[in-house]
């Protein structure tokens, strides 16, 4: 069993930021529906790590985000 301790982060949009990597966080938004949805950050990462990577905003800005709802992509991944 990992001794690392989960980070639990609510925010209005899903969200993957290089700086949260590695930081064992758990993300919960509240979509356009007002319904709340929760991911492991670094699982999505991992998963599409370089599909974000090849992506400008995340070079740019170190972030990718989606207001609206979680990616299609990434949605098996939610918890």
């Amino acid at each position: 069993m990992s001794n690392s301790k989960v980070v639990e982060h609510k925010t209005k949009r899903f969200v993957i930021r290089k700086s949260l990597i590695g930081k064992n966080t758990i993300i919960t938004f509240t979509n356009k529906k007002q319904e709340n949805v929760s991911y492991n950050h670094d699982e999505v990462y991992n998963a599409h790590k370089s599909r974000f990577e090849a992506m400008n905003c995340f070079a740019k800005y170190k972030s990718y985000t989606n207001s609206n709802a979680i990616p299609a992509f990434c949605r098996n991944l939610a918890l």
